[in-house]
């Protein structure tokens, strides 16, 4: 190489980094407005911490706690199994089957789900009976409505059959991103449709459905404090029934929010490794290893990507 070309040649580009002060100063800010925060908390003689930690572990809070954790589980599992069988039904293409699909998704996300609570609770008002026969004609069984109907039941009743409604829509949505191309290659195969459904189409669409079923989960946990309005009695009516002896309510407000958030964080780490087990093999397996402070408090460190930006 000549010394005119050693002269003329451009300098190595020299890569500075961008000072993002504002971010520094916002986070200054932040923090200092969480000291804060959390010292009027911890520091709040009216919070009552001492009675918290007597409540905390209650017999009848961790009785409630008991049956919110068991109303979650049952109510989730009509809703899933009720939903995957709705979707399936608003996608045939039988018009029967599709429109009832759709009535009940529209019925059940139509009213709120408290109406449909107290409702299911006081069905004797509009059925006394209920019973299985001939239309028009004899009955085979009947039995009387309140014998039937219990404040358990009207709550799974309440609770599983509007959670099947919105997860008929999200399976419905899980089962679209599959390619269409996968559906032809199993009818090229001679696969029935319960078949392609089954061992095709939904371990596929897992993927897409578990991030929402998850929050419908957490979301379903919170929700069932509402069944406090036909006397059920959970998490939250424990604590009502314990403060409205000793008017300690402060603190026994506290013990149930803290009882939900344990029961929220654990949920968050079961759905992140159901996520991470269905996304292996694809390019969202990276994406899925992240932190627990990651997923539930947002704080992110270190790389935001392969290129190494800040």
């Amino acid at each position: 190489m000549s010394s005119t070309e050693e002269t003329t040649r451009p300098e190595e580009i020299r890569a500075v980094p961008v000072r993002h002060y504002g971010r520094w100063i916002a986070g200054v800010i932040i923090a200092f407005l969480a000291f804060i925060v959390i010292r009027s908390v911890v520091t709040n003689a009216h919070m009552q911490w001492d009675v918290v930690g007597d409540y905390l572990f209650n017999d009848r809070v961790l009785r409630g706690l008991q049956n919110t954790l068991i109303l979650t589980v049952i109510s989730m599992l009509i809703g899933v199994v009720g939903g995957i069988l709705l979707a399936v039904m608003r996608m045939s293409p039988n018009p029967l089957s599709a429109g009832a699909a759709g009535t009940f998704i529209w019925l059940f996300r139509g009213t709120p789900l408290i109406t449909q609570l107290i409702i299911w609770n006081y069905l004797a008002l509009f059925y006394p009976r209920l019973g299985i026969g001939i239309p028009f004609g004899p009955e085979f069984v009947s039995a009387d409505t309140n014998s039937l109907i219990s404040q358990f039941s009207a709550s799974l009743l309440g609770l599983g059959l509007n959670e099947a409604a919105y997860m008929a829509e999200i399976v419905r949505g899980g089962i679209l991103s599959v390619d269409a191309g996968q559906l032809e290659a199993a009818a090229a195969l001679g696969l029935s449709r319960v078949k392609t459904l089954r061992r095709i189409i939904l371990p596929q669409a897992m993927r897409v459905i578990i991030p929402p079923t998850g929050n419908e989960t957490i979301a379903m946990l919170k929700t069932t404090s509402l069944v406090v309005t036909i006397g059920y009695f959970e998490l939250m009516v424990a604590t009502q029934q314990i403060y409205s002896q000793n008017f300690k309510i402060p603190p026994l407000l506290i013990v149930a929010a803290l009882w939900y958030l344990f029961m929220t964080s654990v949920l968050t780490l079961i759905q992140m490794q159901i996520e991470k087990y269905f996304a292996r093999g694809t390019t969202r397996a990276n994406a899925q290893r992240q932190t627990w402070t990651n997923r539930m408090l947002g704080f992110r460190f270190g790389n935001r990507d392969q290129g190494g930006q800040r």
